[in-house]
């Protein structure tokens, strides 16, 4: 029997990866979004439960919806450039890397719930951080129409 391959084929792993890739993009704009309302709609109340100041929440809260827009901007192209996906995945990684050291370092207050809180964070950004390169790698090395 023979096979013959077709454009459509040697297609599809390179659209389901950047498929995979731009729905773990928004997923991640929207959930850094709606924290990032959290953080600056309720930055008090949070603040007096997790021992955050409010400047640093509502600071938190508008640098996390510039990222989410950042996130969905990269997920809206019609084509992932993969410096830009490179980059995401290095921001979160350094995000993460930054809720680890505030949740630790002296240099504000927290709370236990805040010190909780700051390691979630830090895990769901390692999450969100891991699936964007495992996309990425995908995306690189998935035969493309050329």
């Amino acid at each position: 029997m023979t096979y013959a391959l077709t454009p459509s084929a040697t297609v599809a792993p390179a659209r389901d990866a950047a498929r995979f890739l731009r729905l773990v993009l928004r997923v991640d704009s929207a959930s850094t979004a709606v924290m990032g309302v959290v953080l600056v709609a309720a930055a008090g109340p949070l603040g007096s439960a997790t021992g955050m100041p409010v400047a640093f929440a509502v600071a938190f809260g508008i640098f996390q919806i510039g990222g989410a827009a950042c996130l969905a901007l990269i997920a809206g192209y019609p084509v992932i450039p993969p410096a830009l996906a490179r980059t995401v995945v290095v921001v979160n990684a350094l995000c993460a890397v930054g809720c680890v050291v505030t949740a630790f370092a002296d240099f504000i207050p927290l709370k236990g719930f805040g010190t909780v809180f700051m390691l979630i964070g830090a895990l769901i950004v390692t999450v969100y951080s891991a699936l964007q390169y495992t996309g990425l790698r995908r995306m690189i090395a998935a035969p493309s129409s050329r």
